[in-house]
């Protein structure tokens, strides 16, 4: 897949096959600032235009959005890509001092920024804040170490996991023994890189998210065999990326689309796909969970959560309180009234959990359950087994540009870990 030009900040490429990309883009990037501060001239990125429009939006959404530091940080990244140092390093800053949980430490975005006095500062009152926190462990392994993963569903009928690839384009059932075969092999039905999972709660059936970042998308309807069922794309032309789902107890499916930036519903009769109304613009619409009300559904995107009542289609941002951030949550699912999320848009990943109020209006607790360990490197998604959350710890998409492994010889088998959920 090709590179998209600017996607912000780690979140908005972790998810959709461009961390690797836009992490090679950053330091081509820097390369070609330095060549040119040799030279005497500085240039702008060919995608400023495009960037400041990025910018102008989510300055608006400071009245709007109850995470200051989320925005605060969106808006660092961006200035940072543009060349303007100081004006990122103030925002950085200020998100920083709100002590919600951003870290910038290893954010491809702030690669040129490492080793200065004020940079390492602000970092190392981040870890003070928040330090290591080692609970997880390793449940399975995947010998094939090319799969690039990225979506995780459980299958409590069969106990088993389903686990999709972006580079093999492809399926893997991993059994309860971490016996791992092919779901559905890479060489069947021509499927595009491979993102959400999910199952179909009504019968068992196996629905997929595929995308690829030149826009076209299908959603995936597989049998308990991995027999192909049916397969959909939105039928108008504008570029689509679906990216994480959920089915509800009636079968139907909502879908994130992190490239039209919006919510689709899908009418399994008709085929066809109908945007939910947000009250906001999203940013890269990514996690999505639905809560066992089957009304109230939870969408992650670059600034935080968006909850949307899907009776009678009300829709605000869940409130994160004081010293807590929501956002860059690339998987999000429910749990007795609780968001787990794995948040890998904040800087250095981590897993955490959110106890909602009642309502599901705002957070009441936050209990960061895996971060700054060997199983935080670069995570994705998870799926939950009963109280135990298991995710994907090493996707390893950051060495994946467009739809090329750029250094297989930096390949490791892929892991899967597990955390006891609060």
């Amino acid at each position: 897949m090709a590179v998209r030009k600017y996607l912000l900040p780690r979140f908005f490429f972790a998810t959709c096959m461009l961390t690797g990309a836009l992490a090679f883009s950053f330091a081509a990037h820097a390369q070609e600032k330095e060549k040119e501060q040799i030279k005497g001239v500085l240039a702008e990125p060919t995608d400023a235009e495009e960037v400041r429009a990025q910018i102008a939006t989510v300055e608006k959404l400071k009245a709007v959005v109850p995470d200051r530091g989320a925005v605060l940080y969106f808006l660092a990244a961006a200035n940072q890509h543009l060349g303007e140092t100081r004006k990122a390093l103030g925002l950085l800053k200020e998100c920083v001092t709100l002590r919600e949980g951003f870290d910038p430490s290893s954010d491809p975005a702030f690669l040129g920024l490492k080793g200065t006095k004020e940079f390492d500062d602000m970092v190392a009152a981040v870890h003070r804040d928040y330090p290591e926190v080692s609970q997880a462990r390793l449940e399975y392994i995947t010998e094939e170490k090319d799969l690039v993963p990225e979506g995780l569903a459980y299958d409590a009928k069969q106990d088993l996991f389903y686990l999709s690839s972006l580079n093999r384009r492809k399926i893997v059932k991993i059994d309860a023994e971490g016996r791992t075969s092919d779901f559905v092999p890479g060489d069947r039905y021509g499927l595009l890189p491979v993102l959400g999972i999910r199952l179909d709660p009504t019968n068992g059936t196996v629905w997929v998210d595929t995308f690829e970042d030149a826009g076209r998308t299908e959603l995936l309807h597989f049998d308990a065999s991995g027999k192909l069922l049916g397969r959909y794309a939105p039928s108008e032309g504008a570029k689509h990326g679906f990216n994480d789902l959920v089915v509800r107890k009636s079968g139907e499916i909502i879908t994130t689309d992190s490239l039209n930036n919006r919510v689709f519903r899908f009418d399994r009769r008709a085929a066809s796909f109908t945007p939910l109304a947000v009250y906001r613009t999203l940013f890269y619409p990514n996690g999505i969970a639905l809560a066992d009300d089957d009304r109230s559904l939870f969408v992650a995107d670059a600034v935080g959560v968006v909850k949307i009542d899907l009776f009678d289609g009300t829709s605000r941002d869940v409130d994160p309180g004081p010293r807590s951030t929501l956002a860059g949550a690339d998987g999000l699912y429910w749990h007795n009234g609780s968001l787990i999320a794995v948040q890998n848009g904040i800087g250095s990943p981590r897993v955490a959990a959110f106890k909602l109020s009642p309502d599901g209006n705002r957070v009441t607790r936050t209990i960061v359950l895996e971060n700054h360990t060997q199983f935080t490197i670069l995570p994705t998604t998870g799926a939950i087994r009963g109280n135990e959350f298991y995710f994907i710890a090493n996707s390893q998409i950051d060495n994946l540009n467009g739809d090329k492994v750029m250094d297989v010889t930096k390949l490791a088998v892929v892991r899967i870990a597990v955390v006891r959920l609060p």
